[in-house]
């Protein structure tokens, strides 16, 4: 894995892996409000000249440990992040599916969002 730093964007809705000041993948997410807070990642990206470094993996972690920082849930719709949850049970609790359900129905009432 290569030396990364993670920052937040949470205006732009985006965690960021940056390494040598050039952003080499991100997790795409937006922050549900009700029916009750959480960070819901809905793609994840990783520049092709990156792939196989960890650092999607990276960016998962990160984003649930940001969540269990705020004391909110994440509501995973990514694929990856859904997958890498799974393999990863003790760092990443399983969201509440009436959560889910909620997140998936914001995502349909804001189409041009991603």
């Amino acid at each position: 894995m290569i030396n990364i730093e993670i920052r937040d964007d949470r205006a732009a809705g985006r965690l960021e892996a940056v390494a040598a000041g050039e952003v080499v993948g991100r997790i795409e997410y937006f922050v549900l409000d009700a029916p009750e807070r959480a960070l819901v990642p809905v793609h994840t990206i990783v520049e092709p000249a990156h792939e196989g470094r960890g650092i999607a993996g990276s960016l998962a972690r990160d984003l649930y440990i940001r969540a269990q920082r705020e004391g909110v849930t994440v509501a995973p719709l990514c694929p990856y992040v859904v997958k890498w949850a799974e393999r990863h049970p003790d760092e990443a609790p399983a969201a509440d599916p009436e959560l889910l359900r909620a997140a998936k129905e914001w995502l349909v009432a804001h189409p041009g969002r991603f």
